[in-house]
């Protein structure tokens, strides 16, 4: 997801504790002021005595001429870089978000924050909001750590719905709160997901848990923010995953916990764009996927040409990270 930095300056108490609450992954503050942040909360501060120093770890560009725009996207190759402009009609900052993913924009409102994390649909890595007004921190944060992400899904056909014996399983417990149509995306192959429904359903055997997604076999691929996956058996408290919903949109979740146990799993195969994509999920009436409509459908009623929601992509990852190689999966 996109980053929220916000620059205070002069330094301004109730506008610091506002970035806090608004989520913010660091703030810029004055040389000094570094242990005052610290004081309010534990984030990231950028100053010439804080965790990230200018003309360091970041860098500050003034876009006024192409010249500019040059050495912004050189530096960027290296590291993070904040650029700002005065009028963004003569320098677009198409130019930089279609060279670089390292590019972090200085907003001054609601409007400028919306444009820059959404250009050329990819956006830029983060802004950087200059404002001490609390109220205005907090709607920009809001825009830019609760924006959806948009993720492609398709109808695929089931193939093949069998019970395979014992095996270990994995309950991925979040900070969120996810309704009906809402899940995660779990595949055995990392270009084959499919939407697992969260446990949000009312049933006659457990109360809802609408925190969790009862997602799969310990072994299976689950999609994470910036594209990138993790084995279920990997995640841990405060990593980050995607919720989904049945549009495809896509927002930033917290794990609070991984529960992993031993259940009765059963193996699904399914079949879209000519690909075959299976997943290894545990093999009771409260697990289900999700149907075209957005309406869950437990495992235990699946049948052959039932139709569910997946997400489909190139296959190859390296520690979690899409590739271009070579690679099959079976």
């Amino acid at each position: 997801m996109k980053l929220f930095w916000v620059k205070i300056d002069p330094w301004n108490k109730k506008a610091v504790t506002a970035a806090l609450e608004a989520g913010a992954d660091a703030i810029a503050v004055p040389e000094g002021y570094t242990t005052k942040v610290k004081e309010l909360g534990l984030v990231q501060v950028i100053a010439p005595d804080g965790d990230l120093k200018p003309e360091r770890d970041v860098f500050f560009i003034n876009i006024s001429s192409k010249e500019d725009e040059e050495k912004a996207l050189e530096l960027s190759k290296k590291t993070t870089v904040i650029v700002d402009a005065s009028d963004w009609k003569i320098i677009p900052l198409e130019n930089l978000v279609a060279q670089s993913n390292n590019i972090v924009a200085v907003v001054r409102s609601k409007e400028e924050a919306e444009t820059a994390i959404g250009v050329l649909e990819i956006g830029v890595k983060g802004v950087l909001l200059e404002s001490t007004d609390p109220y205005l921190i907090k709607v920009v944060g809001k825009i830019v750590k609760r924006m959806p992400q948009k993720i492609k899904l398709e109808e695929a056909e089931i193939l093949e719905i069998s019970p395979v014996g014992m095996g270990y399983r994995a309950c991925v417990d979040t900070t969120e709160l996810m309704s009906t149509g809402e899940g995660m995306l779990v595949g055995d192959k990392s270009d084959f997901f499919f939407l697992v429904h969260s446990e949000s359903v009312e049933n006659p055997y457990v109360a809802p848990r609408p925190f969790r997604v009862n997602a799969g076999g310990i072994h299976a691929y689950i999609l994470c923010p910036n594209n990138r996956t993790k084995y279920l058996s990997e995640l841990s408290t405060g990593d980050k995953v995607l919720v989904v919903d049945s549009k495809g949109e896509a927002r930033e979740a917290i794990v609070g916990r991984n529960k992993t146990e031993v259940r009765p799993l059963l193996m699904v195969k399914a079949s879209c764009q000519g690909k075959t994509g299976s997943l290894i999920l545990q093999n009771a009436e409260t697990i289900r996927l999700t149907s075209p409509d957005g309406s869950p459908i437990s495992v235990v009623k699946l049948k052959k040409k039932d139709k569910v929601l997946v997400h489909v992509s190139e296959a190859g990852r390296h520690f979690g990270v899409q590739v271009k190689e070579k690679i099959s999966e079976q």
